[in-house]
């Protein structure tokens, strides 16, 4: 398949696109700077529990089947590309002034992360503005700029898009959100509770993941954040949901290491991103 590789990202394009459906895995970069690691008070294991590990390679299968996958190669806990560019924390950045409230940025989970899974701080101290803006220079803007041009080619091509965009949740994340005697989820997609994409496009998404027979929730806990917010226009035919897997299903959370079973896992969601992309799918309900 053609590839294009950068500092930021790997983009893998289909031989032929045979839809308006675009894949992207914006946390599961795994590039991690020398320079980063050997500032951060977490060790190599501990700053790795931000990362959707492993998710572009459940979906790597999307090119050979007819759609391109956008992949980052920055780690989440270095820089946060659901994240908007602006959404800097005065708590980890020098010289920003305290901006109107945003949780994502109090709880320290700006475009610059302050803190890792269980609110543990990578730094000990602050950065430089400088060098947060370097950061953003690098990466963040060459990895926006390539997906909102797949978007626009892609509504170009086939009159609109659909933008799944591919995450993984903690297991814990999922029990803490369920009642009792209630079956968790296995999958949550997110819409923005209809904002970021048409009801007949997560409907699709929706049954192929549960004709796969997994269990699938919509927008709690997680309803999708900035790129759902930015790029999710289905008024102007873009489409966007945000797809977050258990990570239980297919990896070792404490490890970071995939289970036993991660391959016929994979092979599963193989199988989901085949029917998504099935003629008569997506193609139809977005339009």
């Amino acid at each position: 398949m053609p590839q294009e590789v950068t500092e930021a990202y790997v983009l893998q394009r289909p031989a032929r696109a045979v839809g308006p459906v675009i894949f992207a895995s914006p946390h599961s970069g795994r590039d991690y700077p020398a320079a980063f690691l050997a500032r951060a008070v977490l060790d190599r294991q501990a700053i790795r529990s931000s990362e959707d590990a492993f998710v572009d390679l459940l979906f790597e299968s999307a090119p050979a089947l007819g759609a391109p996958l956008l992949a980052a190669r920055a780690p989440r806990a270095f820089i946060d590309l659901n994240r908007a560019a602006d959404e800097l924390d005065p708590a980890v950045i020098e010289g920003i002034a305290r901006a109107p409230h945003n949780p994502r940025v109090t709880s320290g989970l700006g475009v610059i992360p302050r803190v890792v899974a269980g609110g543990r701080p990578i730094y000990s101290g602050k950065l430089g503005l400088a060098e947060a803006e370097a950061r953003i220079a690098r990466f963040w803007h060459p990895y926006h700029q390539a997906l909102a041009a797949l978007v626009e080619e892609t509504r170009a091509t086939f009159g609109q898009a659909v933008l799944i965009d591919c995450h993984s949740m903690p297991h814990e994340a999922i029990e803490a959100h369920s009642r009792p005697g209630q079956l968790r989820p296995e999958v949550v997609l997110g819409d923005r509770y209809g904002v970021a994409a048409g009801r007949e496009v997560v409907d699709r998404i929706e049954a192929a993941f549960a004709g796969a027979g997994l269990r699938v929730g919509r927008n709690a806990p997680f309803a999708g954040a900035y790129i759902a917010q930015a790029y999710g226009r289905p008024m102007r035919g873009v489409h966007v949901v945000q797809v977050e897997i258990d990570r239980a299903l297919y990896m070792n959370e404490a490890r970071i290491e995939p289970l036993p079973g991660f391959d016929a896992f994979r092979s599963l969601i193989e199988g989901v991103v085949a029917e998504i992309l099935r003629p008569s799918g997506l193609a139809l309900a977005a339009e």
